[in-house]
């Protein structure tokens, strides 16, 4: 029987799952716990489910990472019941899987209907013939995806990549295999929602909004709309789509036969969206709805209910990448809405190894970090995820601009089937998936494979085997131009746009996007004023986590805090000679303490030292350097890495060093043409205009000589202002140093590090004022006092500090909040492990730059 009720409907298959092991090496008490099958729920993976059931340590904790390995060869099933009502003859009943992890046979009463081996995409079969006929057994075979990846490798042939396993071989998140800062946790399971979709006629099968912005401020919306027809008796027919934003509407039609329309909008004088810090986010609700055509109506309209409708928000902004050849070689400056944006950004891996537990607050949490921060864009960095609505919507709302890589990262990747039809698949799937989505200005090719081609020795290891050049020099760019041309795109970070590999090195600084890892694996943080890249799309310097996500995590066997040399600190330090490169980065600039406290500290100050030099090196050179991109924010574990913010969430100094190096308005001490300079960056609308208070001085206070610099800086500008020679050359630089002042912001500037710095180790005077939701400590310093900070967690792991990495000219002072809803002792807010600050460093270490405390402390 023929029906009239197009209305479609959705039934969210979340619960009656059970879940068992079907291969593997399973610890023999859990093989017989599953034997029966663990009810679970939908989304979930081999991970969660053992560990929210108990079966299984938490593997976020000390060495459960190295007994949990078994799990990379497990294989696994879901099992549930499917009671499907009988379809009509013009109804459609399709089993939809928005994400599989990751290699997976799909059964509905033994019969096979679907096999999928890519985490990155959504899946679609339609079962109508299958099911109405009474209860159907609904099972989901998960393979492993190593053992599965390990075949393609001897099938097509290995090819090199960063690290152990075959990740190339597999379209699974590449960091789940282990990476420099990630466990080896090869999830498996269903990691997205399982549905069944019920449709008659036809359904929305993809809506592209393009939007523009004409140059008299129209904005316009071109909604391209791709339909899935049936194939049953009355879906053949012509349908309408209406389209509405802004109070604006319009009716585009799909003839019969034909399956995609273009409905264009127009919105005059169209709010402009902006990224922070550039002006404000207006968002409008775009709606789409499918209909059948009234072809009895005067205009194009549709009849009945909707068949289906698609709800978004979207921003009217245009985005352009400028890469045209200079003075300097070849830009990469993004403009938006016509206007040059400095780039202050940083990387972003997956917030959580087990994505299943990543939540729409969770995200904001951390966008929130970010913008805490001064940054205006993250990079989804190609070894991860493409992320979920959720984390694109929050960066709309709060101007995040967005750096989209395609999954690709550090490998050499396949160009035969089916890789390569995987890859096209995912990547259109959210390239068009994302283009409602204003925040998202760049698509990438991926993360350092034409540089890893040229430089890592894969030319030879491959041998004329395909590597993927194709996927980011044809395929990206035909995808992109295809379904969204609104958006540039580039083929890689790093590379040089418009050259070819022997034209220009992908990673030649002059030339469009740079990575810079020569600081933190082979040279020192003061190397990055060698060179002046066009943009740093990769840099960073590894520091520990905090105190208290070592004393949850990092354990040693009588559960205190694991020292640095023992093996489950080590399993939480995943970079190469790790622990050795932090020695050798804080040697000369803070030495080295053997005392585990002093170490922690020092290391986690080094960090920050290094990567605000860096902030501000590019800074000063804007607008030949178009942006910074900081390696990393975030953690998906308990770690010691290159990011800002821990595992748990808790942000280190390397934080509030990008805070406020990123700043809207900063001062710095930079050196041009051989003479010490003052940098003024103004990353705001309006002029930067006042005189500067310089004073070299002793680090008593006691002032050698001043001046006042009347300046005045553009907007979104920089200005180089030379200092008079009184104030360049001190009379002994271990002893003095210069002071910058205007409005609220200050410089300190000394003349050699700190090991060679008559530092005070007791430099400051404190006070502890109880108040509302925690403590005001107020801290007034004697003697010049470097990088004051309170590392609270030592004794709240929940509290938290408004500033840190202070740096206080003697007879200065400055009040920082503790919030917290513990009360503390306030002796011990003001005095050390928690109180700190570079000059104590001075205690344990000596001239020579090596601890004077005679032994070494486990820990701290």
């Amino acid at each position: 029987m023929h029906r009239t009720d197009h209305q479609p409907s959705t039934h969210v298959l979340d619960d009656g799952w059970t879940f068992t092991a079907t291969a593997g090496d399973l610890p023999a008490a859990l093989a017989e716990r599953l034997r029966a099958g663990l009810p679970v729920t939908v989304p979930g993976t081999s991970h969660t489910h053992l560990l929210d059931a108990g079966l299984v340590p938490d593997p976020y904790l000390d060495d459960n990472e190295q007994r949990l390995a078994w799990m990379k060869r497990a294989a696994w099933a879901y099992d549930r019941t499917l009671d499907e009502a009988p379809a009509a003859e013009d109804e459609r009943v399709d089993l939809v899987l928005e994400g599989v992890d990751t290699v997976a046979t799909v059964l509905l009463d033994g019969a096979v209907v679907l096999r999928a081996a890519n985490m990155h995409r959504t899946y679609r079969v339609d079962v109508r013939d299958r099911v109405g006929h009474g209860p159907s057994a609904l099972r989901v075979e998960i393979a492993s995806a190593l053992e599965h990846a390990e075949r393609e490798a001897e099938r097509l042939g290995a090819r090199p990549l960063a690290y152990p396993q075959p990740f190339n071989m597999v379209r699974k998140m590449a960091c789940s295999f282990g990476w420099d800062w990630g466990p080896d946790l090869q999830t498996a399971g269903l990691w997205k929602p399982v549905l069944v979709h019920r449709w008659r006629v036809a359904r929305l099968a993809s809506v592209r909004p393009l939007v523009r912005v004409e140059p008299d401020g129209t904005g316009t919306v071109e909604v391209v709309v791709d339909v899935e027809r049936s194939g049953l008796p009355g879906g053949d027919v012509a349908l309408a789509v209406r389209a509405r934003v802004a109070g604006v509407e319009a009716v585009g039609v799909v003839p019969a036969g034909a399956s995609r329309t273009h409905v264009h909008l127009e919105v005059p004088h169209a709010p402009l969206w902006w990224p922070v810090g550039h002006g404000s986010q207006p968002l409008h609700d775009l709606v789409v709805e499918l209909h059948v055509l009234d072809a009895d109506a005067s205009a194009p309209h549709g009849r009945g209910p909707a068949l289906g409708t698609w709800q978004r928000r979207i921003g009217f902004r245009t985005v352009e990448l400028d890469t045209a050849p200079d003075d300097h070689g070849s830009a990469f400056t993004l403009r938006v809405n016509g206007r040059p944006v400095f780039v202050k950004g940083a990387n972003w891996i997956p917030d959580d190894h087990l994505l299943t537990r990543l939540t729409r607050d969770r995200y904001a949490t951390s966008i929130d970090h970010a913008l805490g921060a001064h940054l205006n864009l993250l990079r989804v960095w190609g070894g991860g995820i493409y992320e979920s609505d959720d984390f694109y919507e929050l960066c709309d709302e709060r101007g995040l601009l967005v750096w989209q890589d395609a999954l690709l990262a550090c490998a050499a990747y396949p160009e035969e089937e089916p890789l390569a039809a995987e890859i096209e698949a995912e990547l259109r799937e959210h390239v068009a998936r994302l283009t409602p989505h204003p925040s998202l200005v760049l698509w990438n090719g991926g993360n350092e494979n034409l540089w890893g081609f040229l430089d890592w020795g894969w030319r030879d290891e491959l041998d004329g085997r395909t590597w993927g050049l194709r996927y980011a020099t044809e395929l990206l760019p035909a995808v992109v131009t295809e379904l969204d041309p609104t958006r540039p795109w580039c083929a890689n970070s790093p590379c040089a746009p418009g050259s070819s590999l022997d034209e220009v090195h992908p990673n030649d600084p002059d030339h469009g996007s740079h990575h810079q890892w020569e600081v933190w694996n082979r040279i020192d943080y003061t190397a990055y004023r060698d060179e002046v890249p066009r943009f740093c799309s990769e840099f960073g310097f590894q520091g520990p986590p905090a105190w208290a996500t070592l004393a949850r995590a990092v354990r040693d066997d009588d559960g205190t805090v694991a020292g640095k040399e023992h093996p489950t600190f080590l399993l939480h330090q995943k970079a190469e000679d790790g622990n050795a490169k932090l020695d050798r980065g804080m040697a000369p600039h803070l030495g080295v303490p053997e005392d585990f406290t002093d170490w922690l500290w020092a290391a986690q100050l080094n960090q920050a030292r290094a990567i605000r030099f860096a902030v501000e090196h590019y800074r000063s050179w804007w607008p030949v350097t178009a942006g910074a991109i900081v390696w990393q924010l975030n953690d998906c574990w308990p770690v010691t890495s290159w990011a800002a913010v821990d595992g748990d969430g808790r942000r280190k100094p390397l934080w509030f060093a990008m805070r406020a190096a990123f700043a809207q308005r900063t001062l710095t001490v930079q050196p041009r043409d051989g003479r010490e300079t003052l940098v003024v960056a103004n990353d705001t609308a309006s002029l930067w205009q006042g005189v500067a208070r310089l004073e070299r001085q002793h680090l008593d206070g006691t002032v050698r000589a001043s001046a006042d610099l009347p300046l005045t800086v553009g907007a979104w500008s920089t200005g180089s202002f030379a200092l008079p020679a009184d104030l360049r050359v001190p009379a002994d630089p271990r002893e003095e140093v210069l002071v910058v002042s205007l409005d609220h912001a200050r410089t300190v500037h000394c003349w050699v590090e700190d090991v060679d710095l008559a530092l005070d180790p007791d430099p400051l005077v404190a006070r502890v004022h109880p108040v509302a939701g925690g403590y005001d400590v107020e801290v007034t310093a004697t003697s010049l006092s470097k990088d004051v900070t309170l590392l609270v967690d030592r004794l709240d792991p929940d509290a938290r500090v408004d500033d840190a990495l202070v740096t206080l000219p003697a007879g200065t002072s400055t009040t920082f909040r503790v919030s917290t809803t513990q009360p503390l002792d306030a002796a011990a807010l003001v005095r050390s492990p928690v109180l700190r600050t570079a000059n104590d460093l001075r205690r344990a270490v000596g001239a020579a730059g090596v601890s004077t405390s005679g032994a070494a402390a486990a820990r701290g």
